[in-house]
């Protein structure tokens, strides 16, 4: 088993004064102040956290771009590899999350609009794209799609969603994800809009179709509540990695703690 990654996220909005703020909801909804971008990245890179993801929230549905600066701030305060997303359409984006610091470059609503930017960005930039891909489980309208057995042992599939949860796009999860892979993105951001800020750990059967699905590395994201859904995440949902907010925003956890117990529970951690 490969050494597996903790990351933990940074979501991003503007508040009213136009100040960055970190916040952390439920199913994408009702955003609660968390702390401060620049002063969290630092604290969780000196926690020994394996990545930083920074994710601008509301910059697509807002129409408006990432927020640069911060990312040159969160960027200068780390030594561990940034992933930057949100508010990402074109392959000048790109190029300005790059400069500002980050490692990569997290894009979801404009990939689906769009999936040629994939490939025209690993063309020009190599492999730094992440493909975001948030997802919801649907009942309905299921021919043609991957149907997946829930915990419940009900069967559903997996819409992916864009615009920051608000959109439906009816496209199949399991085949997003197999093409963004064809188009040469580096890794999947999976994130289950279900499960997202309930603390009731990862969605597993998604997580574990997808990271069987592909070859690249998939990324557990939405609803980790404790360290035992994330070793639930590597081991029955084949996660590469766990992201997670709440439980490190909030002091109930810290970085090292999450580590210690994994490689004590036999996941391979850089400690």
């Amino acid at each position: 088993m490969s050494t597996k990654r903790i990351i933990p996220c940074l979501d991003t909005t503007l508040d009213k004064e136009g100040r960055a703020t970190v916040v952390k909801g439920v199913r994408f909804e009702g955003l609660k102040y968390a702390g401060d971008p620049v002063k969290l990245a630092k604290r969780y890179d000196s926690q020994g956290a394996d990545e930083i993801a920074f994710l601008d929230i509301t910059a697509s549905y807002e129409k408006r771009p990432t927020i640069i600066d911060i990312v040159k701030k969160v960027a200068e305060q780390i030594s561990v590899p940034l992933c930057v997303g949100g508010g990402i359409s074109g392959l000048e984006d790109f190029r300005k999350v790059l400069e500002a610091g980050a490692s990569k470059v997290s894009v979801n609503t404009a990939a689906v609009k769009n999936p040629q930017l994939i490939r025209d960005t690993v063309e020009k930039f190599g492999q730094v794209v992440v493909v975001a891909i948030d997802c919801k489980r649907s009942f309905s309208n299921s021919e043609g799609k991957t149907v997946i057995e829930l915990e419940n042992g009900e069967k559903a599939w997996y819409d992916v969603i864009i615009y920051g949860g608000r959109q439906a796009t009816g496209h199949d999860a399991v085949l997003w994800a197999k093409k963004v892979e064809e188009l040469g993105a580096k890794e999947i951001l999976l994130t289950s809009k279900d499960r997202d800020g309930t603390k009731d750990g990862y969605d597993l059967p998604i997580t574990r179709a997808i990271s069987e699905a592909v070859n690249i590395p998939v990324i557990a994201s939405g609803g980790v509540g404790n360290i035992e859904h994330m070793y639930e995440a590597f081991i029955s949902g084949k996660a590469d990695a766990c992201l997670a907010a709440s439980i490190f925003h909030f002091n109930e956890y810290t970085i090292g703690e999450v580590k210690k117990y994994l490689s004590e529970k036999g996941v391979p951690m850089r400690i």
